[in-house]
């Protein structure tokens, strides 16, 4: 189906999974913008969350998750898709969003040991600025490699694409180990600490950091592996756009997932979000 004899919607509505497809993109799309736009604005409008570390980690990635939310506006709505040769895409632009998180969630895992494991390492050099400067580090490199992948002849930027995937092989790898090592720093060195906020806070994050890696990877990787298996055999599963590929569409939910969880397990984080967007929005319960 055309849209004003430009891109086609991604479906042709001839059945009723198609009208599901297009409905379940719409309600996603705005769902992921409302909750990580939530805690966007509820991070940026609380000084005392803005001044740590790990808040600087989720409010990177909910500028992620948010920018991804809306990007299914398009590659959930229109018949798109990307790769080598690509039809109405992104040049990988939209996508990569999953990308910076990626990057993000990594720094954050490390961030998250050295708070727990060198204390004194962590309070004298892992400041506030070094953190900003990490998270724009992710946006920098994802896009500037995207850039040159974007202006060199296809051949290379195939090549290129088939690189950062075993890279992104090297980082996941890292990330399942991080993930381990953290949960065994909460099970056994947190549990050795005098109880304290400071403690409190560190089992919190490391709580949070954990629980969100498993669920990016538990989305993530199927995509991932599939890709692999395409490129290795060119017998992996090949989808009729973005919208129907059932693999994209797990990885996406990470938008939801990841802002989600940061609400359920901060409870500080929750009150801001409370008091800074949802409150507002609920004029009946601000006025008793």
């Amino acid at each position: 189906m055309l849209l004003n004899g430009t891109v086609p919607l991604s479906v042709d509505f001839d059945s009723p999974e198609d009208f599901f497809i297009f409905i379940f993109h719409i309600l996603f799309a705005t769902s992921a913008v409302l909750v990580a736009g939530s805690v966007l604005i509820g991070i940026s409008s609380t000084r005392s969350l803005r001044l740590q570390n790990r808040f600087i980690f989720m409010l990177n990635t909910s500028i992620s998750d948010t920018l991804t939310g809306l990007s299914v506006y398009y590659l959930g709505l229109f018949d798109v898709q990307e790769g080598y040769p690509s039809r109405n895409g992104t040049f990988y632009i939209l996508p990569s969003f999953l990308g910076v998180n990626l990057l993000t969630f990594l720094f954050a895992q490390f961030d998250r040991y050295l708070a727990v494991c060198h204390p004194f390492f962590y309070k004298r050099f892992i400041t506030r600025s070094a953190v900003i400067g990490i998270c724009v580090f992710c946006w920098v490199y994802t896009y500037t490699t995207l850039t040159v992948q974007n202006l060199v002849p296809i051949s290379i930027a195939a090549t290129m694409h088939a690189f950062g995937v075993m890279t992104l092989q090297i980082i996941v790898l890292i990330k399942v180990l991080m993930t381990i090592k953290l949960y065994v720093i909460a099970r056994h060195q947190l549990a050795r600490e005098a109880p304290s906020v400071e403690r409190d806070n560190k089992k919190e994050s490391l709580r949070i950091i954990v629980f969100v890696v498993i669920c990016f990877l538990a989305l993530w990787c199927p995509s991932f592996v599939n890709i692999i298996v395409r490129q290795l055999t060119r017998k992996g599963l090949v989808f009729r756009n973005e919208a129907t590929n059932l693999f994209a569409i797990m990885a996406r939910l990470n938008a939801l997932v990841t802002p989600a969880v940061y609400i359920w397990g901060s409870p500080a984080l929750r009150e801001a979000v409370w008091r800074t967007v949802w409150r507002r929005l609920c004029p009946r319960h601000r006025t008793r």
